[in-house]
């Protein structure tokens, strides 16, 4: 399979689903070593399996601009396009954080807004720790419940621009003005 989106994909945010990520990053994922040897001809059930694997979250790292694993499969779902119901999914596994999270990020970079806060906000209930590599290469220690206000506040994560979010008048921000 080459780097290509599959043939009846829907264009995400008006574009071409891989087009989220930024052609030098992409690029980057697709001249990795992971992306050759453990993201090739990747379908949706055995993205799962790799995402079962993985031990950290993060963007890319080091001089000469590495891609995370997680970044690499962040890639391959996008290429792939997994049906929503398989995403949901991967944000209620409660026994592997690392897939949640997966699913998270990409439900965030796919979903509409009234989405992302219905799956991402019961999220904010999920105070497990995470291993994040930073920029650096270093590994910093954070929570689950940080990365998903991450997801719903800031303009990057993992080194992806997300797409904007309108602002909802859900529960759990009606509670913080209180």
């Amino acid at each position: 399979m080459a780097n290509r989106t599959v043939k009846d994909a829907n264009s995400i945010h008006g574009t071409n689903p891989q087009y989220l990520v930024e052609k030098i990053i992409r690029t980057r994922i697709y001249e990795s070593k992971y992306w050759k040897e453990e993201c090739f001809g990747l379908t949706a059930e055995l993205v799962v399996d790799k995402a079962m694997e993985l031990k950290y979250v993060g963007g890319v790292y080091g001089g000469n601009i590495k891609p995370t694993p997680f970044l690499c499969l962040t890639l391959k779902m996008l290429q792939i396009q997994p049906e929503k119901d398989i995403i949901v999914e991967f944000i209620k596994n409660e026994d592997f954080k690392y897939v949640r999270l997966l699913g998270a990020l990409y439900m965030r970079l796919t979903g509409s807004s009234v989405d992302c806060y219905k799956y991402l906000e019961p999220l904010y209930n999920d105070y497990r720790k995470i291993k994040n590599q930073n920029r650096n290469g270093e590994f910093e220690l954070m929570h689950v419940d940080e990365y998903i206000d991450e997801l719903l506040h800031s303009e990057r994560v993992c080194d992806i621009i997300l797409p904007r979010l309108q602002v909802c008048g859900s529960s759990f921000h009606s509670f913080a003005l209180l």
